[in-house]
């Protein structure tokens, strides 16, 4: 089967910085092509050479054979290339009709027709979504199903995913990856960039790997595993993310959760975690584990149950109580409920704990900034300065700044939820020796992940919730998915 894309030698500039440097690539048509790599590695540049977005500095794009120069998006898209951003484009006050045939409308609209035909490639797609219904007002996952019908309003033959499944929870993902099987039945040829490697050895035919600018590799999936993708990737293996071990002894109870209820989303909860521990908390999405920690948190209130700090019984009413006794946490959605985006690193690391940085209701400029500054330089924070907003961060070093807050705030309970979700694989390895370095020091963590090899590789014991229940504790000896799945999944026997 001959080519139907072909990246050869591209090399792009930006000034002295070198973005890419001689990354070939190819493309069948009905196939999916992974690309992978660490955030800076040149994934997202080179989709904006495919895309016309950017004009390489030196390099070839050869379509059907012929090589092109495109000057623009829109001449990639006239010949077939769409690439769909993890910032999606839908206009959110136009109606989904208006959206997936925007740039294509004729002066004169006749409105039935375009509805009839939004819906007839919504219909395609598996998905039941009204096109009269504004863009802003659906669900992550149907924003991503529009763009999807919009690049094929636009006969699209070759379709670039940049980090579709970033924000989605497990469920929305795995349909994603369902059209995306379907697209490549029909002949599309799929560009697929994530983070998410168990995706990637789930949809992909072949995967590049992209290593600061250039490429490294091209196989086959077949005979690939996640081990070889982060050697090739980071130079090291997958065991090697978790660090060496820090000297760690479980001490005193430090959290304690008694009979804790929320009608059916988290039932009958009972745990606890020691001080220089790492107790990890497993399940499918929906088993209650995100809504637990929010009654821990006190960002809800819980029916019923008791918890206890350091033992003394708390009474949650607000996460400013949660924080007064001690507990932090790092939420699933940083960007939404983590840091506050627009506003300085500075801000956001000392906002948790101002007290020590007042005299007499005055904030002490100079101490604020000295604070914000030793904590950047613990955590080897990325960033020019610590008055640049968090939002101009990389999604691991945002991350940095959560954890900066809480390490400032004191705290000795850290809850993290899903802790590297949308960070490359070199931040996940720094996340996991801060959260070992905060139990070290006698911290005690509670892990939420949907990565079984993180709980797995960071956590001295795994509970797994199933329906809002606990269902079961594994330890180390019998860590393996096919026993926490036992316990997660609901009408299995609990075998692990």
């Amino acid at each position: 089967m001959g080519d139907l894309v072909r990246l050869t030698g591209i090399h792009k500039y930006f000034g002295g910085v070198k973005a890419l440097q001689g990354v070939d690539f190819d493309l069948r048509a009905g196939e999916v092509h992974a690309l992978v790599g660490e955030n800076g590695a040149g994934k997202s540049t080179l989709m904006r050479v495919l895309g016309g977005e950017h004009v390489p500095t030196h390099g070839t794009v050869a379509i059907d054979g012929s090589e092109i120069r495109f000057a623009s998006p829109q001449e990639a898209i006239d010949r077939g290339i769409v690439v769909i951003h993890q910032e999606m484009a839908l206009a959110g006050d136009l109606t989904v009709a208006e959206n997936i045939f925007m740039g294509q409308l004729p002066g004169v609209i006749r409105w039935p027709d375009l509805r009839r035909r939004a819906r007839a490639l919504l219909d395609s797609l598996g998905f039941d979504i009204s096109p009269d219904a504004l863009a802003g007002s659906l669900s992550v996952a149907h924003q991503q199903v529009v763009e999807i019908a919009k690049a094929l309003s636009k006969n699209a033959r070759v379709m670039v995913f940049d980090e579709p499944t970033a924000v989605l929870p497990v469920q929305d993902a795995q349909r994603l990856l369902a059209i995306i099987d379907d697209l490549r039945a029909k002949g599309v040829a799929v560009i697929y960039i994530s983070h998410r490697l168990d995706e990637i050895m789930q949809i992909s035919d072949r995967v590049t790997v992209l290593k600061d600018g250039a490429s490294v590799a091209t196989l086959d999936r077949q005979g690939l595993t996640i081990d070889r993708m982060i050697s090739l990737m980071v130079g090291r293996a997958l065991s090697d993310l978790f660090g060496e071990d820090v000297p760690r002894s479980p001490g005193a109870e430090v959290l304690k959760v008694q009979n804790l209820t929320r009608g059916t989303a988290v039932r009958d909860v009972s745990l606890s975690v020691r001080a220089g521990e790492i107790v990890g908390l497993g399940g499918l999405v929906g088993a209650g584990r995100t809504e637990l920690c929010r009654l821990i948190f006190g960002a809800d209130r819980a029916d019923s149950g008791v918890v206890t700090m350091n033992g003394k019984a708390i009474r949650l009413r607000s996460p400013k109580d949660a924080v007064q006794a001690g507990i932090g946490l790092a939420p699933e959605s940083r960007k939404e409920h983590g840091v506050i985006l627009d506003t300085a690193i500075r801000i956001n690391t000392t906002m948790a704990r101002l007290t020590p940085l007042t005299r007499l209701g005055v904030l002490k400029g100079r101490s604020e900034r000295q604070v914000a500054e030793d904590h950047a330089r613990a955590l080897r924070l990325k960033a020019d300065s610590v008055e640049a907003p968090v939002s101009s961060l990389s999604g691991g070093n945002q991350q940095k700044v959560v954890l900066a807050k809480w390490f400032h705030a004191e705290v000795n309970l850290m809850i993290f939820d899903e802790p590297t979700r949308g960070v490359d694989v070199g931040a996940k390895s720094e996340i996991y020796a801060l959260i070992k370095q905060f139990a070290a020091r006698g911290g005690a963590v509670l892990v939420v992940s949907s990565e079984h090899h993180e709980l797995f590789g960071l956590c001295d014991r795994v509970l797994v919730m199933r329906e809002g229940a606990l269902s079961g504790q594994i330890l180390p000896p019998s860590y393996t998915e096919e026993n926490l799945l036992k316990l997660a999944m609901p009408g299995v026997e609990n075998a692990a």
